[in-house]
């Protein structure tokens, strides 16, 4: 390592003057990435109430509520990006905020399971806004080992909301109608773009930004798409995504119809969500010592085996485990679920400078638009058994494994 790049790193540990302190940035920067981990877990409980509202008679087309919403975030972040870097982060965050705003707002009055998509496709891409450029934000102040530190930090903090986001939602559902699960939406929204408008400075000055233009685009676009170690760091990452909103998708479809828990759901989702969070706080205290390559190896290992393990007990109970051995062996992939999220976003950002905007979009888009197919096509198998999910997971989880092996050798 140069003494340039160390000086770098110890500089990017510092608070800027003027700037808020590392505690109040890393829970401004969970709750503004939150809102997406909301918005797709609050309204699980509710997924079958908002399809019997809108007439929907297949169960599979309620679970677009949730995969749709990915579709729109991949797109949302291939404009949000490029407007990040030429506008600044400030202006990319907040317009994505009113944008989302318009699309809960659609939703809430919607009278069809079209309507509905539509706007959870417009919310989507409104919310792409503050998910692209707070990651921006935090590679404009933090560079490699230490990105990745504040980044597992920021999971830690994160991963309460979607422990929390069922219990809301179901929590809502007691006391309201569906629709209000989108009021607490636009509350959430208001909160934290007041609360960023306010405290957090522009990180990204005038002079380093890059005016708009679609030659520019074409040329940095080009640079990003064809350095091989971002893209297979950016597709082993969307493989892992994958399996993981595969899950998701199902869970509300797996825990109370398969193994009938009831209002219990929001809880079992919250202990497996817990898993995410100890693994995050793991690595934030382990990155800087062993670095994000050697974490990421033993978490994908230990993704495989899980995923193993889960297939050999459906194979031996007819592809319905008993419900501890599957909520036990969940905790466990999830646990490394939680390892690889923000070191594999980490390693795929690393190369970038200036275009970490335009950067965080490109990867946030294709590993979105890797996932989503795969979810979606894993989903489309998931009835009463685990089987097609635990066989997602192996198939999944060698494809992102192999991936992640050739990122390491073109480095």
């Amino acid at each position: 390592m140069s003494f340039n790049h160390q000086s770098h790193q110890n500089s990017a540990n510092k608070t800027p003057k003027g700037d808020i302190g590392l505690v109040e940035f890393i829970a401004l920067m969970a709750l503004m990435t939150s809102l997406v981990a909301l918005n797709l877990d609050a309204v699980l409980p509710a997924l079958s109430q908002i399809g019997a509202a809108l007439n929907v008679t297949d169960p599979r087309q309620s679970h677009l509520i949730v995969s749709l919403f990915i579709v729109g975030l991949a797109f949302g972040q291939l404009y949000y990006g490029p407007l990040s870097d030429s506008r600044g982060r400030r202006y990319a965050i907040i317009s994505g905020l009113v944008v989302f705003a318009v699309g809960s707002l659609i939703c809430m009055f919607a009278e069809s399971i079209e309507v509905m998509l539509f706007g959870r496709i417009v919310q989507a891409f409104g919310v792409s806004g503050p998910r692209v450029a707070t990651t921006a934000v935090v590679r404009d102040k933090y560079v490699g080992e230490a990105m990745a530190r504040v980044m597992s930090f920021i999971m830690m903090v994160f991963i309460i909301v979607p422990m929390l986001a069922p219990i809301l939602g179901q929590t809502v559902l007691i006391w309201f109608a569906w629709q209000h699960i989108f009021t607490l939406f636009l509350i959430y929204g208001l909160i934290v773009g007041v609360w960023y408008y306010f405290r957090q400075p522009e990180t990204l000055p005038l002079e380093k930004r890059l005016p708009f233009s679609w030659s520019q685009l074409k040329q940095s676009s080009k640079v990003i798409l064809t350095h091989k170690l971002v893209m297979f760091y950016t597709l082993s990452s969307g493989a892992i995504f994958g399996s993981f909103l595969a899950y998701l998708s199902a869970s509300q479809t797996l825990f109370q119809v398969t193994y009938h828990t009831g209002n219990m759901f929001p809880f079992y989702f919250a202990l497996l969500a817990l898993s995410i969070g100890l693994a995050s706080f793991t690595n934030g205290t382990l990155v800087m010592r062993l670095g994000m390559r050697r974490l990421c190896t033993w978490a994908l290992c230990g993704w495989m085996l899980c995923s193993g393990v889960l297939a050999i007990l459906c194979i031996i109970n007819a592809g319905i485990p008993p419900f501890e051995q599957f909520v036990a062996v969940l905790f466990g992939a999830f646990y490394c679920i939680g390892i690889l999220f923000g070191n594999l976003n980490s390693l795929a950002m690393q190369p970038l400078g200036e275009t970490a905007g335009l950067g965080a979009a490109i990867i946030g888009s294709i590993s979105n638009m890797v996932a989503v197919p795969a979810a979606v096509f894993v989903g489309s198998f998931v009835g009463t058994t685990v089987t097609p999910l635990a066989i997602g997971f192996v198939g999944l989880g060698a494809v992102s494994l192999v991936l992640f092996w050739n990122a390491n050798r073109s480095k």
